[in-house]
């Protein structure tokens, strides 16, 4: 993760003096810019530190080696569920939050609801039915 971890955080290096840039070309009139500006310099900050301290923590991966072969990435990548619904359904309830903030105040109650309901289904749909353990 050493590429990555480098990648993020020369984006700190980056969106810091662009800020600092845009600040000065808008003669410090328009904040929301700067401000976004320098959370996202922040953000990238905050992820390469992420991935360098994971890449320390479990070593080389075949990604990263020069000599590596294509057979030594297979394998199991990770637990998915691709029969799940739970997804569809917390991404509608964000979809109608976001809604709620255009159309009514009121549409975010029900969405957080349905959020509520699709988060809990998520989490445990491996602890009930055939799938249970």
């Amino acid at each position: 993760m050493k590429v990555e971890s480098w990648l993020f955080g020369a984006g700190v290096f980056f969106f810091i003096p662009v800020s600092l840039a845009y600040g000065f070309l808008t003669n410090w009139s328009e904040w929301v810019g700067i401000l976004g500006i320098l959370l996202v310099g922040g953000l990238a900050g905050m992820i390469g530190a992420y991935l360098g301290f994971t890449g320390k923590r479990i070593g080389m991966r075949p990604e990263d080696r020069p000599d590596a072969e294509i057979h030594e990435g297979a394998g199991e990548q990770g637990h998915f569920s691709p029969w799940s619904w739970w997804p569809l359904v917390l991404g509608l309830a964000c979809a109608g939050g976001f809604l709620g903030l255009a159309v009514g105040f009121w549409v975010m109650f029900v969405a957080a609801g349905l959020a509520l309901v699709a988060l809990v289904g998520w989490v445990f749909e491996y602890s009930r039915g055939d799938h249970a353990h």
